[in-house]
């Protein structure tokens, strides 16, 4: 009886259904980002050669749900952080990195694409996942299905890059490139969070690294002359969608990884690009009926289902 008591139930978070629910939850809203991103820069009137107020706006946003989630923890933990001067360095790193370098490419990159390209292009994170699970995991290992998973998603990447006749390719480095980067910056960053939240608490990590890399965008633009100054009911009620998005999103996010091994988790990424084209669609009015689109598509969706069966084989 006392054996039976002494073993420890495994964590609410790790159970299969939750998992999918919480990590579908976290791509919707990250799908949401590509159109709510665009939308932003007209109700705020940015142009899109204005790349200081591009990050002003994306300072905003991450400021305010670093502050959000800073509170909450005060609020429901009802204690202050204690962090050591260690932890206090690896969490400025993690916001510099996570939050204001990933998405200095990011802002730029979903400026200089579409909706629906971008969102697609940017499920390349789950690929670098695969192969950085790779190196820092023993039980987490390239295998054969997994690389043709791999192969598969990244011809759905080369697909949506050809222009209507798939005769020539167009691919812009400021558009297409920087999305890729900031994908490669977020899979490295969200390997580092989950090694953080190991001994500090999640609404902390994730609170702290996006005030800091807000703040870091926000200066970084303000020195670029940049400034976000047309507050509107619209503006003011998008900028609101985007700090509750991040907030929520991130430390959700956090928390699976925490719980779960990263393949398991990374492999719900292929739901950003097909949650991103439909929003996108739907408030862009950008087609997602063109051919190239809807094939792309099925090659990243087929490629993370190949790589997820055999992560749980």
């Amino acid at each position: 009886m006392n054996e039976i008591q002494g073993i420890e139930k495994p964590h609410r978070l790790t159970d299969p259904l939750v998992v999918t629910l919480v990590a579908s939850l976290c791509c919707l809203l990250w799908g949401s980002a590509f159109p709510s991103i665009k939308l932003g820069y007209i109700a705020f009137n940015i142009m899109p050669e204005d790349i200081g107020s591009k990050f002003v706006f994306a300072g905003y946003r991450f400021i305010l749900a670093g502050l959000l989630l800073l509170t909450l923890y005060r609020l429901i933990r009802k204690r202050k952080f204690t962090l050591s001067g260690r932890q206090w360095t690896s969490l400025t790193m993690l916001g510099v990195m996570q939050t204001g370098l990933q998405y200095m490419f990011f802002y730029i990159g979903v400026s200089n694409t579409t909706g629906v390209k971008g969102s697609i292009v940017n499920a390349t994170a789950t690929f670098f996942s695969v192969v950085l699970a790779h190196f820092l995991y023993q039980n987490d290992k390239l295998s054969s299905k997994k690389v043709i998973g791999c192969v598969l998603g990244f011809i759905g990447v080369i697909i949506v890059n050809f222009n209507t006749d798939l005769l020539s390719f167009s691919v812009s480095f400021t558009g297409e490139g920087f999305v890729i980067a900031a994908a490669f910056i977020f899979s490295i960053t969200a390997i580092y969070a989950k090694h953080l939240t190991s001994s500090m608490d999640v609404l902390v990590v994730t609170g702290f690294s996006l005030f800091v890399g807000g703040l870091t965008l926000a200066m970084l633009g303000l020195l670029l002359g940049g400034q976000v100054t047309h507050f509107t009911l619209e503006s003011t009620s998008n900028l609101v969608y985007l700090v509750l998005l991040s907030s929520a999103a991130f430390c959700l996010w956090n928390m699976l990884l925490k719980y779960n091994k990263v393949g398991k988790v990374s492999v719900y990424n292929f739901l950003i690009p097909v949650f991103g084209a439909l929003l996108s669609a739907i408030f862009l009015g950008e087609s997602i009926m063109e051919l190239k689109n809807l094939v792309a598509l099925l090659f990243v969706s087929l490629g993370i289902y190949i790589v997820n069966r055999a992560s749980s084989a």
